[in-house]
């Protein structure tokens, strides 16, 4: 069965205490609607008595009924009724650990489920999430009586109970949770709200059990609860797995807690009176809460700024009618208090991934103490608790109130951080880059707001680059993507982001362009890195080279790449060497080098180094690397040395009889170095362009002491042409020097 047992000693019960211990604060602004204890006792003697008279709803979902017309007050209550009888039937005989009878695990979920405002269909689902798994009910029985609505909900929730969440299975869980989940996440929040009362009900496990129990709980249903914006259940598991996993910083932070409730002098009642004062004397309808810390938030607090003083342990909540009256309280609030302006955040004009919008500032006591206030309107308020719980039913049209205006803030089944994570999942080459990259992005817990040249906005994770927002705004498009502009400045694709740069992304324009393999250190994002990755998958780096110089680009001649195993075939008859060591002639690619090999490494393939770029006629040497391959670089390559100084075994090489031709092309890296200028990027590209030289990528790297220097690797329709173009480039006005580029040879 997948419900724990039930254990009056647990974490939650000990959180029950504290709450009492702090009632006189939580009394005067509860931090959401106050939730009625279950009395287990009672829920098992009115499941014992079994079901009520038909059409009589029974007593043992009485509480739920109430919580959840105080949502939707026109709900209709009869699928409640009918799912309560089927489950409790279907559970009957069945215990949970602690002796109650099991019907209890999914009232209480349920009970969790309707407070968060969720709509019948999800509370019905909810009544019946065991009964496939742990009865003989089917899920076509669940659709004949229900609906394929509720069927679909069920097997979800019955899909996930069956993930093993052991450390060994972690790269297939979110894969297997989102197979299960499909596009409707009220799938993930019966998930989420079943964890919920299993941790509050886990005292009566084996410690050892417990700690695993919560490590996963922290590790992927807490981020995912953020994800989702489910905030309410959120803090709840981050206070339980808090006092499982660390008991005495957990106890510590319940004395500051408990001491704090115990003063006489409280200044935020006293600054949530001030507010009020000033709110009514401007004229808007505003409530003013007092919203205390839960446990986690207390400690962060404590560790963050030594010694709490009462301020410390709460926020205050101000909640209005429509969008104006937040701005309009905020400036009330500025103009009579003193503000600490490096507070101010607008989560309403720009909202957090996970559907959350609010207005963030902070004033400052007389006696130095900072109070932190957010602002928000009611519906705000309900989705910053509830999440896409709040959000109602995701097959119902939305109203007309909450048009496509609102984007994608107001579908329930697509908000944009699991629509990504949809899309991740089916893009992820395999499942540990899926996982890898997931659980990065599950660690973050700032996000930084960046703006394109059109007003648009992206949002990113703090410390996200250039890279991360190309791939963000086009997705596998960004393949092409050769530099970028940071607040109007040229700056390369590593650059950090900060928050509230505008960003404008420089496009090439050949469809057929390769991300570079550095990108994928610069990419934080799994957007980006799963995009890399899976072009790196079906790129993979040429058999028997493991060095950057060894995996460089394949001599490209007329627009054809030759394969090893082409070249194989065609040069076997010319294999006629009898002895070790016998010299024979392979003729390569036409265009672009002969090798003289020895006999016995028939069929080397000969690719061109990156480093060096070598282009006819430049001086070239070879070397043979694993595999049997020839790298082929130029002899002032740094390269070169470090490969004879690792005794590297060297090849004589020659450009071949079509190396020069018309009908060779060939690609080289040159870097320009200039005097920063205005419009000097588009001069250099129209200069390169009227060559006739394509651009494969670009690099421009930060101005320095007024220098700017730029990397091009470009495609030539004939080697001939390169002393012409780098003419040209260096005749652009403010260039002073074009020249081969050289790369730190790697270690080998």
């Amino acid at each position: 069965m997948s419900a724990e047992a039930t254990n009056p000693a647990s974490p939650r019960a000990v959180t029950d205490a504290v709450t009492s211990a702090v009632a006189p604060t939580a009394a005067a602004a509860p931090r959401r609607r106050s939730r009625p204890r279950i009395d287990l006792r009672r829920l098992g003697r009115a499941a014992l008595l079994g079901p009520a008279a038909r059409d009589r709803l029974p007593d043992a979902i009485s509480h739920v009924a109430d919580a959840h017309r105080a949502h939707h007050p026109d709900a209709d209550l009869e699928p409640l009724r009918r799912a309560y009888v089927l489950a409790e039937s279907s559970h009957r005989g069945q215990m949970r650990k602690s002796g109650e009878p099991y019907i209890t695990h999914p009232l209480a979920v349920t009970l969790i489920l309707a407070e968060l405002g969720a709509e019948t269909t999800t509370l019905t689902a909810s009544l019946l999430h065991d009964t496939v798994e742990d009865t003989d009910v089917t899920l076509d029985q669940v659709g004949e009586q229900f609906g394929e609505e509720v069927r679909y909900l069920v097997d979800g929730v019955t899909k996930l109970e069956k993930v093993d969440y052991g450390a060994a299975a972690e790269p297939e869980t979110f894969r297997k949770m989102l197979v299960a989940t499909g596009n409707d996440v009220r799938v993930m929040s019966i998930k989420l709200a079943d964890r919920l009362h299993n941790m509050r009900t886990l005292g009566v496990m084996r410690p050892e059990k417990q700690a695993r129990i919560a490590k996963v709980t922290r590790d992927v249903l807490i981020p995912l609860a953020e994800r989702l914006g489910v905030q309410a259940l959120k803090t709840e598991l981050e206070d339980l797995v808090f006092a499982i996993l660390h008991p005495e910083e957990y106890e510590r932070t319940r004395e500051l807690i408990v001491e704090n409730a115990t003063r006489t002098d409280d200044p935020l009642a006293e600054i949530a009176d001030e507010m009020r004062a000033v709110l009514r004397e401007a004229g808007i309808p505003a409530e003013v809460h007092i919203r205390p810390r839960h446990f986690v938030s207390v400690h962060r607090v404590s560790r963050k700024r030594g010694r709490l003083r009462g301020a410390d342990f709460g926020r205050i909540l101000v909640l209005v009618n429509e969008d104006a009256d937040c701005y309009g309280v905020l400036g009330e609030l500025h103009t009579c208090m003193t503000p600490v302006v490096s507070e101010f955040k607008d989560f309403i004009a720009v909202p957090k991934f996970n559907l959350y919008q609010s207005l963030h500032t902070a004033v400052a006591r007389p006696d130095g103490q900072v109070v932190e206030v957010l602002i928000r309107t009611h519906r705000m308020h309900k989705v910053a608790e509830a999440g896409v719980v709040a959000l109602g039913n995701p097959y119902a049209a939305p109203p007309e109130e909450q048009s496509a205006a609102d984007g994608e803030r107001v579908d329930p089944t697509r908000p944009g951080w699991l629509s990504r994570l949809l899309d991740w999942q089916r893009a992820a080459p395999d499942s540990d880059t899926f996982w890898s990259t997931l659980r990065e992005d599950l660690a973050q817990d700032r996000e930084i707001t960046v703006f394109r040249p059109d007003g648009g906005a992206l949002g990113l994770p703090e410390g996200a680059t250039c890279v991360d927002a190309a791939y963000a705004q086009y997705g596998e498009d960004a393949h092409a993507c050769i530099g970028a502009r940071v607040n109007g400045r040229l700056a390369t694709l590593s650059t950090v982001l900060r928050d509230g740069d505008t960003v404008q992304l420089l496009m090439g324009q050949d469809p057929a362009s390769e991300p570079s393999r550095e990108w994928l250190e610069h990419a934080h994002t799994p957007a980006a890195r799963i995009a890399i990755q899976r072009w790196l998958a079906t790129h993979p780096v040429p058999e028997g080279t493991t060095d950057p110089e060894e995996a460089a680009e394949t001599c490209e001649v007329a627009g054809s790449v030759e394969t090893r195993e082409a070249w194989q075939a065609r040069s076997t008859d010319a294999d006629t060497g009898t002895g070790a060591g016998a010299a024979v002639a392979r003729s390569a690619p036409a265009g672009s080098v002969t090798v003289t090999a020895v006999a016995d490494r028939p069929g080397a393939s000969v690719r061109l180094a990156g480093c060096c770029t070598p282009v006819p006629p430049d001086a070239v040497t070879g070397f043979l690397v694993r595999g049997g391959a020839v790298t082929v670089h130029r002899v002032e390559c740094a390269a070169v040395a470090r490969m004879k100084g690792a005794r590297r075994a060297e090849v004589g090489v020659r450009w071949g009889e079509a190396a020069g031709s018309a009908t060779s092309g060939c690609r080289v890296t040159l870097v320009a170095e200039s005097f920063g200028r205005p419009h000097l990027l588009a001069d250099l590209t129209e200069a390169i362009a009227l060559e006739g030289a394509e651009i494969v990528s670009a690099t421009v790297e930060p101005p320095s002491q007024q220098r700017v220097r730029h990397t091009y690797t470009l495609q030539l329709p004939e080697p001939a042409r390169l002393p012409a173009l780098m003419r040209a480039m260096r005749n652009v006005p403010g260039v002073y020097d074009v020249r081969r580029a050289q790369h730190p040879a790697a270690a080998h």
